[in-house]
């Protein structure tokens, strides 16, 4: 009976630590001066688990690309730590009061963050070890005159992110997954993206797929609902993708 006890406790103890966040990236998640709207994503994020399967390391140079709130970046800042650095892009239109404001607090707070409006600044040759773009590709896809977003041709952006990533560097991606079809129309009605463009695109680039992660897949994402309705914000499918530029 003890040794069926004792059998018990060991394969609970073993099941919650292969759940628990990975170690290394669970402090960087856990710093308490990050906003609180920004923690409360964290379960259905899992920043942790995410970035350890992306291989973000201390001491790399890394660039979030469309950073949005930052979420990310702060996250990647602490993760990198004061031998590495992280920029944070994020195009001058989509900058509000509210964001500039919650973007230079981020600053603030952590002294290897940078951000920059210049993507051809950004996309300075060789500069990163690593690069994220969380949520956000599809965007490259989209464009909005109510916005002030004008249309991008992502072959442009991925050359452009090719040159400045150093060889055997890595790219992550984490987005929406879409159905397929025309793309430009898929994300102007729903703002997700099929997870096939988005390799095709990587590969013309010139970059490799290493792997591809679950850690976020929703089987109950209804893929033609817009990102945004309440019956699937923040609950969808998403996939992730990890490139890397050939050394």
């Amino acid at each position: 009976m003890r040794k069926a006890i004792f059998l018990s406790l060991l394969l609970a103890t073993a099941a919650s630590q292969a759940m628990a966040a990975p170690r290394d990236y669970a402090a960087a998640v856990a710093f308490n001066g990050r906003p609180a709207e920004a923690v409360a994503l964290d379960a259905g994020r899992k920043p942790a688990e995410i970035l350890d399967f992306l291989k973000l390391k201390p001491g790399m140079k890394a660039i979030d690309v469309l950073t949005g709130t930052g979420y990310y970046a702060e996250i990647m800042a602490q993760a990198v730590g004061p031998k590495g650095s992280v920029v944070a892009y994020e195009p001058q239109v989509m900058f509000d009061a509210k964001a500039k404001t919650g973007l230079d607090a981020l600053a603030a707070r952590e002294p290897n963050f940078r951000l920059t409006s210049d993507l051809t600044s950004a996309f300075a040759p060789n500069s990163y070890d690593f690069a994220m773009i969380h949520l956000n590709y599809h965007d490259f896809y989209w464009q909005s005159e109510k916005y002030h977003f004008p249309r991008v041709d992502p072959n442009i952006v991925l050359t452009g992110l090719f040159r400045a990533i150093k060889p055997g560097g890595i790219v992550g991606i984490v987005d929406h997954v879409g159905p397929a079809g025309d793309t430009r129309a898929i994300v102007e009605k729903l703002h997700r993206i099929d997870p096939e463009t988005v390799k095709a695109d990587f590969k013309r680039a010139g970059f490799v797929l290493e792997a591809q992660s679950d850690l976020l897949k929703t089987s109950s994402d209804d893929h033609t609902k817009i990102v945004f309705d309440p019956a699937v914000r923040g609950k969808t499918d998403r996939f992730v993708l990890r490139f890397r530029k050939p050394a």
